[in-house]
């Protein structure tokens, strides 16, 4: 099931990447909504770790788990068409051109972090604080793997 689900990822991530399907949103509102769903995602992030060097709350941990893995299972890939590697508008972006010229690499990373972020879920469910920082810095590796490729500083 779980490799059933990472599949169905790793096409939809490819799907979106290569292909104009998804279109319809500007560019510049591309940016912007990826941005939003990222800044939510390490907002999510940073509720579980302060969980994890604070008084642990196992309900808040979870819905932020939650959060997480909705974040990295949506299809953000749909918010990456080319000519979204430059500014556009009033929209900055800090995405390196290399994203839309290693389509393999993205793929992989994109599904390495759902995967993380599922098992982060799993982890949260339990309420055992140790097996949640475990996954914690498994998805807080996929962020970093894919900013040192491909986000600019």
């Amino acid at each position: 099931m779980k490799k059933i689900a990472i599949a169905a990822i790793v096409g939809i991530v490819t799907l979106s990447l290569t292909s104009g399907v998804f279109a319809q949103v500007k560019p510049e509102d591309q940016i912007k909504f990826r941005k939003a769903a990222y800044s939510f995602s390490a907002w999510n992030m940073g509720k579980i770790k302060a969980n994890l060097e604070g008084a642990y709350n196992a309900e808040q941990v979870k819905a932020a788990a939650e959060a997480v893995a909705a974040v990295a299972n949506s299809g953000l890939g749909a918010l990456f068409s080319p000519g979204t590697e430059k500014a556009i508008g009033e929209q900055k972006t800090a995405v390196k051109p290399e994203l839309f010229q290693k389509t393999p690499e993205v793929v992989k990373l994109a599904g390495d972090f759902a995967a993380a972020a599922n098992e982060l879920v799993k982890a949260a469910e339990s309420g055992d604080a140790a097996a949640v920082k475990a996954a914690h810095g498994k998805v807080s590796a996929t962020c970093k793997a894919c900013h040192d490729d491909f986000k600019t500083r």
